[in-house]
């Protein structure tokens, strides 16, 4: 993509009234007026379900098109990614549906305990380099801001065509005497998958699924 067009996406990034691009250093020093009151911009107190990574939000949007009696929040750090999906769920009104631009180490910082009811991780880059093990949205530390933002009962879903990342989150799982909710490695080939798992598709999905298998992994902490 030019310059000329992330420029663009990012002015256009500002007027949209779904997207909230707080600094570092509001949410380092809590400043972030939503942690704990998404009520007031859901106008309801549905359940609120986050996409972790959520690139251009297409997986978020389907989301919300598929249940409408839930929230979803989509988290990215790429502004020209992100547009994308705000302007599509602004363009087709979907009120149930906003991003946030910001690092996913974050997320504490944006949520209270307890304040989610569900996680999605869609194809996240796998960081197979044991120098890139920090950055693994399955690592402990990412694993231990879950657990404090998500309810009691709530769900973690991880969908993934990386047979490494799948098996490396069950090895931590196992470690932390969590016995997986559904494991698959290759979901379309299983009827009994969650439905947004196999009713939802990104594009690059539709791209590779003829040549890859595609791995679902569900679970909860408690």
């Amino acid at each position: 993509m030019g310059s000329k067009n992330k420029l663009k996406r990012f002015k256009e990034n500002l007027d949209f009234k779904n997207l909230f691009q707080p600094t570092r250093d509001d949410l380092i020093h809590n400043s972030f007026k939503l942690k704990g009151k998404w009520v007031s911009f859901f106008k309801n107190d549905n359940p609120i379900v986050l996409e972790l990574g959520c690139g251009k939000g297409e997986y978020t949007t389907e989301l919300a098109k598929l249940n409408p009696t839930k929230n979803y929040i989509g988290i990215d750090i790429k502004g020209a990614r992100i547009w994308k999906g705000a302007k599509e769920s602004t363009q087709n009104n979907l009120n149930n549906v906003c991003f946030i631009r910001t690092q996913i180490e974050l997320i504490d910082k944006i949520f209270c305990e307890q304040e989610v009811s569900e996680i999605w991780i869609t194809f996240p880059d796998p960081q197979q380099k044991i120098q890139r093990k920090k950055h693994r949205l399955t690592n402990s530390f990412f694993m231990s801001l879950y657990k404090k933002i998500l309810k009691k009962g709530g769900e973690v879903n991880l969908k993934t065509d990386s047979e490494f990342l799948h098996g490396y989150t069950i090895g931590l799982l196992e470690g932390m005497r969590i016995d997986p909710i559904f494991a698959n490695h290759d979901i379309y080939s299983n009827n009994n998958a969650p439905k947004e798992a196999l009713e939802i598709k990104t594009f690059y999905e539709k791209k590779f699924i003829d040549s890859k298998k595609i791995t679902f992994l569900k679970f909860k902490f408690d």
